[in-house]
């Protein structure tokens, strides 16, 4: 039997769509603290604060955007979202005060969070079932790819023009790109039929999946503190200036890499292997960082991280989708999302108060330490939790679906 075309103009545009809107982030992440710092003189907890209201409004928008998701046409949502993450950077060349700057920064988490969720369910619609999970899998190559591109590329322009307004506009103009790209998307039209069920937390949060973002939770976390604070640690600590490019130029290389790599894993159902592969990758990564304080564990960290998200993070995806109904995909994207969020929202509060009090070293030891906790977390409890869960969900839907023909 002929396989289904993965490959198809709509999977192609959705894939375009999600590189300019991790593109434009990812320009500006390694580079706000030092903008705060220098523009401002912000202080580290300042900056720590400034920097995770974004994280708390895509994080408080995430469920909201999966019922939304769920409840109207796709499309239209997915536009209203990314024209409004758009045009929001435009708030970042006019701000003027760290106070003004600090309200559109936190604004802006809003329709990230929701752009992020609606595309990758966008994702899953215009996706060949028999290729769902392979396809998931290579979706994150496209944001896989802008961070390796664009904090090299932001860090470049940094250092060519020493002017930030430069890196706003870029930002502006690729986020005005992916909008206008999405414009062009055909997916195929859904019924939008009304759930006869009460508004519940289950329209917001997918709460047999509750294991999964809890985990979650704690690599997201790990990843606030680094990629927030890689820079200026870097900087002040082991005297790289110019490194944070080549730093996430290798961990996209490790992102890239394992996500091809792991698609055929992704493609038998391998997802709990594939996760728990990219979990100790990305813990022997994060310890490494701050154990060996020097060129070769600050590079080598970043490939074995990257390494590591690119297995862990589609495994993840898949599993939740893999418990959740047709009618929840943009529930269960966001829950996934949204976990990530608030562990990337503590990582930056916590490691901006840590760093103020005690040092960037005893940040950096706290995000190893809690990486080390959530493998635990996983080994324990969560793989097993999946495998009971997935195997009475699936006979629950067949049994479903038999007594609906």
């Amino acid at each position: 039997m002929e396989k289904e075309k993965l490959w198809n103009g709509n999977y192609n545009r959705v894939m375009i769509t999600n590189f300019s809107l991790f593109f434009s982030f990812y320009l500006l992440t390694p580079l706000l603290p030092i903008y705060l710092s220098e523009t401002f003189d912000a202080s580290k907890d300042m900056i720590g604060l400034v920097l995770s209201g974004y994280t708390l409004v895509a994080l408080i928008t995430r469920p909201f955007s999966g019922f939304i998701a769920d409840s109207f046409p796709r499309k239209k949502v997915l536009l209203v979202c990314l024209f409004l993450y758009f045009i929001i950077f435009g708030g970042y060349i006019v701000a003027g005060s760290l106070v003004l700057f600090a309200i559109f920064r936190t604004l802006h988490g809003g329709p990230f969070g929701a752009s992020t969720v609606s595309n990758s369910t966008m994702a899953i619609d215009v996706l060949p079932p028999s290729r769902r999970n392979e396809g998931i899998g290579l979706y994150g190559l496209s944001n896989n790819l802008a961070s390796a591109i664009a904090p090299t590329i932001g860090i470049y322009l940094h250092h060519y023009f020493h002017n930030f307004d430069i890196l706003f506009w870029t930002a502006f103009i690729v986020a005005g790109i992916g909008f206008f790209n999405a414009s062009r998307i055909v997916p195929q039209e859904k019924q939008i039929i009304a759930s006869k069920t009460a508004i519940s937390l289950d329209r917001f949060f997918l709460s047999r999946g509750w294991f999964l973002a809890l985990n979650m939770c704690f690599f997201g976390f790990c990843w606030g503190v680094l990629s927030n604070y890689l820079a200026i640690y870097g900087k002040e600590h082991l005297g790289i200036t110019e490194g944070t490019g080549t730093f996430f130029m290798l961990l996209s290389a490790g992102l890239i890499f394992s996500r091809l790599q792991g698609n055929k894993s992704l493609r038998d159902g391998k997802l709990t292997s594939n996760a728990l592969k990219g979990i100790l990758l990305s813990t022997v990564g994060y310890t490494l960082f701050i154990a060996y304080p020097s060129m070769i564990g600050y590079y080598t960290s970043g490939i074995l991280i990257g390494l590591g998200n690119g297995h862990m993070w589609p495994a993840f995806q898949n599993m939740i989708i893999n418990i959740a109904h047709h009618n929840e995909r943009g529930t269960a994207n966001s829950t996934i999302l949204t976990s990530w969020d608030l562990g990337l929202g503590l990582g930056i509060l916590l490691g901006g108060i840590v760093a103020e009090h005690f040092g960037y070293d005893s940040t950096f030891w706290m995000m190893a330490t809690v990486h080390i906790v959530g493998t635990i977390g996983y080994i324990g409890f969560t793989m097993r939790k999946f495998t009971i869960l997935s195997a009475s969900f699936s006979s629950t839907s067949e049994s479903s679906s038999a007594t609906q023909k």
